[in-house]
C-alpha cells in the first residue's frame, strides 16, 4: 500500500469519534449517502453472504418518526441522516445470488459452489448460529460505514439505545431482519467529549 494512503487511513481511524451533537443546517445528499453505503457493502462477511440491510432515515419527517423509538435522543433529528443496521437472519437465501454470477463468469467451479451451498445450508439449520452470524457480520458493515463516513468528512455515532420491538413494528421490518444499531451521520457542531482507551496489555493476551 502507498505510504501516504496508509497514513491517511490511520488518520481517519484515529480521528473517528462518537459525535452526539450535529450541525442541523448540514444536509447530506442521497447521492453522497448512497456512495457511503455502496462502499459499506464491501465489508467482509462469512461466505460473502452479506448479512446486512440498511433502513435509511434521510428526510426530516422520517427522523421525526424515529425520534420517539430512539428514546428522544436529540442526535436523531440533529444529524443529517440516520442509518439503521439490520442483520439478516436468512442470509443463506443469498447463496445463489452471490455464487451463481461467479460460476457463470468462470471464476468458480460449479462443484465448489455446491459444496459451499451445502455448508451454508447445514449451518443455517441452527437458529442460534443464524442470529450470531447476523449480528457479527452486520456489525462489520457498521464499522466500515463509520470509517467511510469519516473519510468523506462526516461524523457518526453508533446508537444501541432504541426500542427494537417498536422499531420493527413502526417501520414494518420483515422477520428476516433483526435491528442491531442506529448510526447517526452529520457534521459535528462541537468536538466529541474526551475518552480514553485501555492499554493494550489490559485488552490482550499473547500466547
Amino acid at each position: 500500500m502507498n505510504t501516504m494512503i496508509a497514513e491517511d487511513m490511520m488518520t481517519v481511524i484515529n480521528s473517528r469519534t462518537s459525535v452526539r451533537h450535529y450541525d442541523k443546517t448540514v444536509k447530506i445528499t442521497k447521492e453522497e449517502l448512497s456512495e457511503i453505503l455502496t462502499n459499506t457493502t464491501n465489508a467482509p462477511s462469512a461466505w460473502n453472504l452479506q448479512h446486512w440491510h440498511f433502513t435509511v432515515f434521510h428526510s426530516e419527517e422520517a427522523k421525526q418518526k424515529l425520534l420517539p423509538v430512539a428514546y428522544n435522543q436529540s442526535q436523531i433529528v440533529e444529524s443529517s441522516a440516520v442509518v439503521a443496521i439490520l442483520g439478516d437472519l436468512e442470509a443463506n437465501e443469498n447463496t445463489d445470488l452471490v455464487y451463481d454470477p461467479l460460476v457463470q463468469a468462470g471464476h468458480l467451479k460449479a462443484e465448489i459452489k455446491e459444496t459451499l451451498a451445502g455448508q451454508i445450508s447445514r449451518a443455517y439449520t441452527d437458529n442460534v448460529f443464524a442470529r450470531d452470524a447476523a449480528f457479527t457480520n452486520a456489525s462489520l458493515a457498521a464499522m466500515q460505514l463509520m470509517i467511510i463516513a469519516k473519510a468523506k468528512g462526516y461524523d457518526t455515532c453508533a446508537i444501541g439505545g432504541f426500542n427494537k420491538e417498536q422499531f420493527t413494528k413502526e417501520f414494518s421490518i420483515s422477520e428476516r431482519y433483526v435491528p442491531i444499531m442506529l448510526i447517526s451521520i452529520g457534521k459535528a457542531v462541537k468536538p466529541a467529549h474526551k475518552s480514553n482507551r485501555l492499554e493494550l496489555d489490559q485488552v490482550s493476551t499473547w500466547l
